[in-house]
């Protein structure tokens, strides 16, 4: 502990080093004071009543990653969503426009070129959906709006998109100026906001109301502390393939013969997964408020199994997981180019033939890896969502009677856990802290200092791990 403190305090030794981390800290706060400013002619009360009522859509969804804003429409209600959601279509369309591709390929002159896309694009992100909130809450029942007219359409999208550019310049300059990546380092600073009123709500459970006995408590913080050890190990795993590089004479010198690896992330596509399929299964329970469907017996009840804590929505969110982590690794990993690359520079992987055996190899691979952090980000997504709602399997036919009698309630019906222990937010929490804290020691390192664990080695990021 001594030698954490050490570590800790020379941070503040380094003038580069703790500017930086002032700057961040001091923007993240800009970030925060900036979401208690509402936009103008909101019922801010009847619209946190709504979200209250409606948060397990995606209305609630998006009001995890805006950190509270969203449900009481302040001008960073938005929050990095847009961004964030441009960056993917991006990524996406880099598979079928070869013009995108090539540019990610060119190096720091490309990536600045596709950032400057991805800025327009989140500022027309930006203006359409706060147009669509804009006109929505003007033709809901609720009474969320105080003077509806043109007026206030024009200033809700105003206000709505320049939050959302301001924040983009803020996690930017972050990223440049400060310590971490910014766009990650505000998720992070919007959810774990959240955190003191989660420690409170188990205060009161425990010790006022009584809800929980100390074994409830005991074996939620197990539960918590097991879970973020988990992430912590998936997120620095990884296979290497061993690769050999012939030796090769070039004029007087020889080249080649070194031994390397390369490194295949357990958990490469990160968090994504679990948002997209958040997202579609998000989509259920927003057109279950639709009249439309809400009066059609048939539909409602085939929405409200997909909804909440049902077996169904409990499966297909599993099965969208593993999807989307398939997409999203043949998008950020092509084995045949890998397998191309490798014998443009004389590598191979010993004991297999360089090529298409090469590439067959890898796929293999991958594949394999790719199952199993697909099910690690299921585990991780679906046990805190159990703790907070149970598993309604006194919904299933024909056994739910029997099941709704015998079987514990806390595992039907959850121990009412908050919201911020959910498994996406956990994932973002520790993976952007493990990020910011290998920075930081690199940081360190680079200036004769000692890390953080000077006995166990450098603490490896998600990043760092597969440099």
């Amino acid at each position: 502990m001594t030698k954490f403190l050490d570590a800790f305090g020379n941070i503040f030794r380094v003038p580069d080093l703790r500017n930086r981390v002032l700057f961040t800290l001091g923007l993240l706060a800009v970030y925060r004071l900036g979401g208690h400013i509402p936009t103008p002619g909101i019922d801010a009360n009847k619209l946190s009543e709504f979200f209250s009522r409606n948060s397990g859509t995606l209305f609630g969804y998006i009001d995890l990653f805006s950190g509270g804003m969203f449900r009481r429409l302040t001008i960073f209600a938005l929050g990095i969503m847009p961004y964030i959601t441009a960056s993917i279509i991006l990524q996406l369309l880099a598979v079928v426009i070869p013009t995108i591709e090539k540019l990610q390929k060119e190096g720091e002159l490309g990536r600045r070129k596709i950032t400057q896309w991805t800025r327009y694009l989140t500022v027309v992100l930006a203006l359409v959906q706060s147009f669509g909130i804009a006109v929505t809450l003007e033709k809901s029942e609720g009474g969320f709006v105080l003077n509806p007219g043109i007026g206030f359409i024009l200033m809700t999208i105003l206000s709505l998109t320049t939050g959302t550019a301001f924040i983009m310049w803020l996690g930017e300059q972050i990223t440049e100026r400060g310590i971490g990546n910014g766009m990650s380092l505000i998720i992070f600073a919007g959810i774990v906001v959240g955190l003191p009123r989660a420690i409170n709500e188990i205060y009161t459970n425990v010790f006022v109301t009584r809800q929980w006995n100390p074994f409830q408590l005991i074996l939620i913080l197990a539960v918590m502390i097991a879970v973020v050890a988990f992430i912590v190990l998936v997120e620095r795993g990884e296979r290497r393939i061993p690769v050999q590089y012939a030796t090769r004479v070039m004029g007087r010198r020889m080249m080649g013969g070194q031994s390397t690896h390369l490194p295949l992330k357990v958990n490469a596509g990160g968090v994504i997964p679990v948002i997209f399929a958040s997202s579609l299964l998000a989509i259920p329970g927003s057109l279950a408020q639709v009249p439309l469907f809400k009066n059609n017996p048939f539909l409602s009840s085939m929405l409200n199994s997909m909804m909440g804590s049902t077996p169904t929505y409990y499966l297909l969110f599993t099965v969208l997981i593993m999807f989307f982590c398939f997409f999203y690794v043949s998008i950020i990993f092509n084995p045949n180019e890998a397998a191309d690359n490798m014998r443009k520079f004389g590598g191979f992987i010993p004991g297999i033939r360089p090529g298409k055996n090469t590439a067959d190899y890898m796929n293999k691979i991958l594949t394999r890896i790719t199952v199993v952090g697909g099910l690690y980000l299921a585990i991780l997504s679906l046990i805190p969502q159990i703790m907070i709602a149970g598993i309604k399997l006194q919904r299933l036919p024909l056994i739910g009677n029997w099941i709704d009698t015998y079987f514990p309630r806390w595992l039907l019906d959850g121990l009412g856990v908050s919201f911020y222990f959910g498994g996406t937010s956990l994932l973002i929490v520790v993976g952007v802290a493990m990020d910011t804290i290998n920075q930081v020691e690199a940081q360190l390192i680079m200036r004769h200092y000692e890390g953080f664990t000077p006995r166990s080695g450098r603490i490896r990021g998600r990043r760092s791990a597969s440099a």
